[in-house]
């Protein structure tokens, strides 16, 4: 049985693209806890810019931004091959398993630890100036472990939100390009239906996350999500030779036919 089914071109392709779209989005949301200086990172100053009356604005991103661009492509591909049913299917698949991944990591903060373990990180056979500098930056292994992992439950609950309505406002968006344009400009409903869905999902995070769950002002929020969108914009943009490349493979493996076929079948899809 498993047999005949892996040996489907469309059933595996869409394994493949569900399991890296599950793996991106929930290492998004486990690493989006850090914040990073795009600048910094890129050797440049920062830009200090101004929006909404908030000054001294530079691109301090969550790493999660570095995947969840990815996310939308494969969002955008799943869409075009297997329509709205199997991007909803995996949208709703990843929401459950971003909770339970965070129901573990909090059953795993509250367990108590080893008691060498807060200090394993710390090589008794190292000199005693590099334990002392490691002692320094990182004194209890299980504290840090709460706080890396430890995030808020307004942060998590914005980031499920904003998930949603952005794969919702992306499904949409671009299956009705598509039935305007047809099989060509996959640029236009791939990039456009991105741009559409991550303005709302930045903006729709912080509003959950900060303007109620931190008491943050609401320009803070709008300008915060001006950066973030920012950042989205471009990121969408430099990914289009990707999704063509992409493309490209997929109709390779799948063959002209069968992947002409999937893609009406999946455009006609109510």
């Amino acid at each position: 049985m498993l047999k005949s089914v892996l040996s489907d071109k469309a059933t595996r392709l869409f394994i493949v693209l569900g399991g890296f779209f599950v793996a991106n989005a929930i290492l998004a949301e486990l690493i989006g806890v850090k914040i990073f200086s795009l600048e910094h990172s890129l050797g440049i100053p920062p830009l200090n810019f101004k929006a909404f009356g908030i000054d001294g604005l530079a691109f301090n991103l969550t790493t999660g931004v570095l995947l969840w661009p990815f996310v939308f492509v494969l969002t955008d591909l799943i869409n075009e091959y297997y329509g709205k049913r199997g991007v909803r299917l995996l949208s709703y698949l990843t929401s459950g398993l971003i909770i339970y991944a965070f129901a573990m990591v909090f059953i795993g903060i509250h367990l108590t630890p080893a008691d060498f373990w807060p200090q394993s990180h710390i090589n008794s056979s190292l000199p005693l100036e590099e334990q002392a500098a490691l002692r320094s930056q990182v004194g209890d292994y299980n504290a840090a472990f709460k706080l890396v992992f430890g995030q808020g439950l307004w942060i998590i609950i914005g980031s499920l939100i904003a998930f949603l309505i952005g794969q919702i406002i992306d499904i949409t968006v671009f299956q009705r390009i598509k039935k305007i344009t047809g099989e060509g400009r996959i640029w236009l409903r791939a990039t456009g239906s991105t741009l559409i869905s991550q303005f709302i999902d930045s903006f729709v995070v912080l509003f959950i996350a900060f303007y109620i769950g931190a008491d943050w002002s609401l320009q803070l929020v709008l300008a915060i999500g001006v950066v973030n969108y920012i950042y989205k914009f471009l990121m969408a943009i430099l990914l289009t030779p990707l999704l063509y490349a992409v493309h490209y493979v997929i109709e390779r493996y799948l063959g002209a036919e069968k992947a002409s076929a999937m893609k009406h079948e999946a455009m006609l899809e109510p």
